[in-house]
């Protein structure tokens, strides 16, 4: 759910794009859905060599969708440790004790005690995550749609019905949590460095999946995957009729402006739409992938309904939203960057027109 969602649930953006035949903004993961962009507006040729270029072009749209992403991430990768650090308070402290989150003030407590690198404390392990999931996102939802197209009998209608608009929307949250799943142990490790002040218990990505491996045993990899596979479903849906809704409305309104302003405006919007209403999932989630970290003692055991009654009880429900404003702070820049980054890497990697 990075927004996002934070985080991820990353998955499932590409749906949206395949849904909506249209460049779409970053509900969950800016890079695995411009993956998909760069296919969506390709018609299928009946010749083995025009189905090669095509998987040539595939590869190319999804390495400069993992780096667009990749580099997004670490452009807004302040913000979104700021979110992190906020997500978590209240945890193992007193809550009345706590003062108003305040951005400013934390980000200068990051400076003067851990000094400036430590914003970007937990992205190499973000930048190691977009690999991977980008090319299981890119394959499962390849996977996904041509089952689910056979299963509708598609395979000789065309593009334009709603049944094929279901099997990509569809085929597009199935291949976010499968890779989601399959990914889940970095986005745990990222999270536990992250979340680190002064005292550094994790020592780098292998030494974090060791210790957590050796004390938590191999199933604390993957603590909190069920709010983070459960926020999945709502992120998707409601970044796809945010972003629909809004499309419609500004073309009818100012049918004259750019696509691409078009995109990124409604696509920043849908992003924060979803940041919103899928937030308090994101927080339990950051919380339950904490759980024992450090050999702390154990905060929430009555699983992820007790999770949400206890901070409900103990915070209240804005207690859900702590976070949110730098959340919504790296939605637009995070848009905006990816969606360059995306346009100047297809360029590169297409290499120069043949005559």
């Amino acid at each position: 759910m990075e927004a996002r969602v934070g985080v991820v649930v990353e998955g499932g953006q590409r749906a949206l794009n395949s849904a909506a035949a249209a460049a779409h903004g970053t509900v969950v993961d800016a890079g695995a859905f411009l993956q998909q962009h760069g296919q969506s507006h390709s018609k299928p040729q009946p010749s083995s060599f025009s189905r090669q270029q095509s998987q040539v072009g595939s590869v190319q749209h999804m390495l400069a969708g993992g780096i667009a992403g990749a580099f997004s991430k670490t452009c807004t990768a302040p913000m979104a440790r700021l979110t992190i650090l906020f997500q978590i308070q209240g945890m193992h402290a007193d809550v009345t004790a706590l003062s108003r989150p305040s951005i400013w003030r934390e980000a200068c407590r990051i400076v003067n005690e851990e000094g400036f690198r430590a914003f970007w404390r937990g992205n190499l392990v973000t930048i190691a995550h977009r690999v991977p999931y980008s090319a299981v996102n890119f394959y499962a939802y390849e996977q996904y749609k041509a089952f689910l197209q056979s299963l509708f009998g598609l395979e000789r209608q065309g593009g334009n019905s709603t049944a094929d608009v279901a099997a990509r929307f569809l085929g597009g949250g199935l291949a976010g949590i499968t890779a989601a799943s399959a990914t889940y142990p970095l986005d745990l490790v990222r999270t536990r460095l992250a979340a680190q002040r002064n005292t550094m218990y994790y020592r780098g990505i292998w030494h974090s999946f060791s210790t957590i491996c050796r004390e938590e045993g191999f199933f604390g990899l993957y603590k909190g995957i069920g709010p983070t596979l459960l926020g999945v479903g709502p992120n998707l849906a409601i970044g796809f009729c945010v972003y629909e809704s809004l499309k419609s409305f500004w073309e009818s309104q100012r049918p004259n402006d750019s696509k691409t302003m078009v995109s990124l405006g409604c696509g920043s919007l849908s992003g924060i739409a979803a940041s919103t209403a899928t937030f308090p999932i994101d927080l339990v989630r950051r919380r339950m992938q904490l759980e024992g970290a450090g050999g702390q003692a154990r905060v929430y055991t009555g699983g992820l309904v007790g999770a949400f009654g206890q901070i409900i009880k103990n915070e209240g429900l804005r207690g859900f939203y702590r976070g949110i404003l730098p959340e919504y702070y790296k939605v637009v820049p995070g848009v905006g960057i990816v969606f360059m980054t995306y346009e100047t890497l297809k360029t590169v990697l297409s290499g120069p027109p043949s005559s």
